[in-house]
């Protein structure tokens, strides 16, 4: 597939991820007045005639819109996960079919995995048990997806296809403490202390958990070479290949930031799964995909990003 002359619909084109994929494809000849970017609060896609309304003549759909956050934020709000998040997907979906648009990439969550997923995650683990707690009212509202694609395609030959990114990182993330993932919220509480003198951070769980991590480029790369090349039903993961404990993580990221103060495991705060890493094989086999930015690499750069916010609302 070619993105020249095609109306593109991102929904959360504004967002993190969003705001890359839209760069990429006006890189790849896309007209910026053909991609179409909803914000929320002209289009709410909870709403079926919202839905209904942003696929109206569009040939592409790419949906990342979705109601998120870290540990602390799916402890609160799991019903807010579920209900949003399915909601968006299923309608949007279903609008989409009517339409008649002719590809549909819907973005999963590598919070979909079984809580004891054996390592590395393959795909075909995916529905060998339940997820995470923490993680599974956003994990299976996001995991519906992939059922209604098959379903989909199985009975209208609607071509979906359904991705499993694992944890994104990068310049733009969401340094909101509450709502951010476990690096930007390092990295703002690290830079933080720096600026304002304080001697500790907290930091919740053991330490113990392993991660994966994706540069937002790479994964901006990688949905869009699987809108072009890959329509089949099975779903594919994409990630890095990489793993590292949360305490590697955090004795990284105060490294990068110059951070020298105590670290405060807060142990009676969740870990979340026990471990996290992809196996990559199937996106680079079936698109070509492979990720190209150096951890280290990626964080130093989230890192400079966050510390020109920071010293920008100084001025």
């Amino acid at each position: 597939m070619c993105f020249r002359e095609k109306r593109i619909l991102v929904t959360g084109g504004a967002g993190f991820l969003g705001s890359f994929i839209v760069e990429k494809l006006i890189e790849r000849g896309a007209l910026e007045e053909d991609i179409i970017v909803p914000r929320s609060r002209a289009a709410d896609l909870r709403k079926w005639e919202s839905c209904k309304k942003v696929v109206e003549g569009v040939d592409v759909v790419i949906h990342l819109a979705a109601k998120v956050g870290g540990i602390g934020y799916n402890r609160k709000y799991p019903a807010t996960l579920f209900y949003d998040n399915a909601m968006m997907g299923i309608q949007l979906m279903e609008a989409a079919r009517r339409a008649g648009v002719a590809k549909y990439v819907a973005v999963g969550t590598v919070c979909a995995y079984p809580k004891f997923t054996p390592v590395p995650f393959k795909e075909d683990d995916l529905w060998n048990g339940y997820p995470e707690e923490t993680n599974a009212p956003y994990g299976i509202a996001k995991k519906i997806q992939l059922v209604q694609a098959q379903a989909y395609r199985q009975q209208y030959g609607f071509n979906a296809i359904f991705l499993l990114p694992v944890n994104l990182y990068g310049p733009r993330d969401n340094f909101h403490l509450e709502h951010s993932h476990v690096i930007p919220a390092l990295i703002r509480k690290m830079v933080d202390a720096k600026v304002e003198g304080k001697d500790e951070v907290v930091v919740w769980g053991t330490g113990k958990p392993s991660r994966e991590f994706l540069y937002v480029e790479d994964a901006a790369e990688g949905i869009l070479l699987a809108a072009e090349k890959y329509s089949k039903p099975e779903p594919v993961n994409l990630g890095s290949g990489m793993e590292i404990t949360i305490r590697d993580l955090v004795s990284l990221i105060a490294k990068i930031t110059g951070y020298k103060g105590k670290v405060i495991w807060d142990t009676s705060k969740p870990d979340g799964q026990p471990r996290r890493c992809l196996d990559v094989s199937r996106a680079e086999q079936e698109f070509g995909f492979k990720a190209r930015v150096d951890f280290r690499e990626g964080l130093k750069r989230t890192v400079e990003w966050y510390e020109g916010i920071v010293e920008d609302s100084k001025t």
